[in-house]
């Protein structure tokens, strides 16, 4: 995928969570990325399923900006495309997001 249609697919992705965003709070709506972020964090609304999908999108396009798009942010190898291209923020590879749900569901289990 070239840059342009990441960039096109990203903003896609961040229309459709601003829309979702003007249900839930429609005053930040105009704030940038990372102060929406950043306020959904501060009125303690990190649980809400918005608040990771906007997370990866700032990620993503960080990434993007630095030229860093489509590496894993674990191991730092290049993602598979086809996970990619199922989900263009996605921030792992298939063996590390493996690994990481794997720990993730142990210290679920050990919390409990």
């Amino acid at each position: 995928m070239i840059m342009q249609q990441i960039r096109q697919r990203l903003s896609i992705i961040e229309m459709e969570l601003r829309s979702e965003l003007a249900a839930l709070a429609p005053e930040w709506q105009a704030l940038l990325l990372s102060d929406v972020i950043e306020q959904m964090a501060s009125h303690d609304m990190c649980h809400h399923a918005l608040y990771s999908k906007l997370v990866r999108l700032d990620a993503a396009l960080c990434q993007l900006d630095i030229g860093l798009y489509g590496l894993c942010s674990d191991c730092e190898a290049d993602i598979e495309a086809e996970r990619l291209s199922a989900d263009p923020t996605e921030q792992r590879c298939h063996h590390c997001d493996d690994q990481y749900n794997l720990q993730h569901r142990q210290e679920l289990r050990l919390s409990h």
